[in-house]
């Protein structure tokens, strides 16, 4: 009879429950009670009711989360692509092709760059790949190394480059020749380094004007040419005391520099022959 009434409440905590797994082991403690006596069958139950704990875990895994691949490191976005040839991997269908001396080949089929390639012996390199066509150039293996150490260099160079010192120099506008190569020498190291220098003159007479400090100034300019050039412009403070700031050229201005010089130069040399002509008809 005891074990009739165990059965029925078992029964009804089975029906009762909601989780899979409890109605799971009820059903094997119901399994159980009918081939066990009434002592061992409290026992069981005894034993049931400590292992029915929940426990959290983590959910179950879906089908859709199962099939999916584990994604491997993302690349940075921002991640330099190192200078170099593509081989003939070409994912673009039509390319602007540059040549291997720097002129333009127009609009070309990846399978006729492909063919260029093998007849001239040449590397394809990507130059600028978001562009409609994308721009690709012809090197060989000799122009792609030294472009490479180029880069490599310029690199290091960057890295090292930490920020702009300045550096002050003053000295008299009467100051000896020896003396004034020596502030030179120092000037040169400094603007060598891409630090500003403030130059500082103190002139004892006044009554002199500016102009000499000035002049001094402009001197000391052209020791270093491609190299210095004038951040502040020279000018006059209190106490006759004139300052300027010098600062390294840049490879832009060092260029523009070597025209204009350029151009004085064939000037001059216009200006000497055209003298050279006009002598002889004066003696006539």
């Amino acid at each position: 009879m005891a074990a009739l009434c165990l059965r029925k409440l078992i029964h009804q905590a089975t029906r009762n429950e909601t989780g899979c797994l409890s109605k799971y082991l009820d059903v094997l403690l119901v399994r159980t009670m009918q081939k066990t006596t009434f002592s061992q069958a409290l026992m069981v139950m005894a034993g049931a009711k400590r292992r029915l704990m929940f426990v959290p875990t983590k959910s179950f895994c879906t089908t859709e989360e199962a099939e999916k691949k584990p994604e491997g490191k993302k690349k940075k976005p921002n991640g330099q692509k190192t200078f170099g040839s593509i081989g003939r991997k070409i994912p673009q269908r039509i390319l602007h092709v540059i040549s291997e001396n720097g002129g333009s080949l127009g609009n070309m089929h990846r399978g006729d760059v492909i063919r260029l390639m093998n007849e001239r012996d040449l590397k394809l390199v990507p130059l600028r790949e978001n562009e409609e066509p994308p721009v690709y150039r012809l090197m060989t293996g000799k122009q792609i190394h030294e472009e490479q150490l180029k880069r490599r260099e310029k690199q290091k160079a960057s890295s090292k480059a930490g920020p702009v010192q300045l550096k002050e120099l003053t000295f008299s506008a009467t100051i000896a020749k020896h003396d004034l190569e020596t502030k030179i020498r120092q000037i040169q190291q400094w603007i060598d380094k891409k630090h500003h220098v403030r130059i500082s003159v103190q002139q004892r007479d006044v009554a002199d004007g500016p102009e000499k400090m000035l002049a001094l100034f402009d001197q000391i300019v052209e020791t270093m040419p491609e190299k210095a050039t004038y951040l502040s412009q020279p000018r006059v403070i209190k106490g006759g005391k004139s300052t300027c700031v010098l600062r390294h050229m840049s490879d832009k201005e060092a260029s523009a520099y070597r025209k204009m010089e350029k151009e004085k130069q064939t000037d001059i040399l216009k200006k000497e022959s055209g003298n050279e002509t006009t002598e002889p008809s004066e003696l006539q």
